[in-house]
């Protein structure tokens, strides 16, 4: 479902309904423009998991690199 910010003001709550109880994803629109969006807790709960996933890929690449130095060397050359 779309529908513009001004239009969310007056029909909010039935957005959430849908979004809660149907499952819905609301985008909400700005000059016929997604800006934000309206999702379940339940979906919001994966994309969190999803992007910490991501993130722990991301170090243990990095832990991979060449070139690093453990947060401790760097406390100490920054005086931490």
């Amino acid at each position: 479902m779309k529908i513009s910010v001004s239009e969310i003001r007056d029909h909010l709550a039935d957005a959430l309904n849908r979004v809660a109880y149907a499952g819905e994803r609301v985008v909400l629109e700005r000059r016929g423009k997604g800006v934000a969006a309206l999702v379940s807790l339940e979906d919001l709960e994966m994309l969190e998991e999803l992007e910490d996933r991501a993130d722990i890929r991301a170090a243990l690449k990095a832990r991979k690199e060449k070139g690093g130095i453990t947060l401790t060397e760097y406390r100490k050359k920054h005086g931490i």
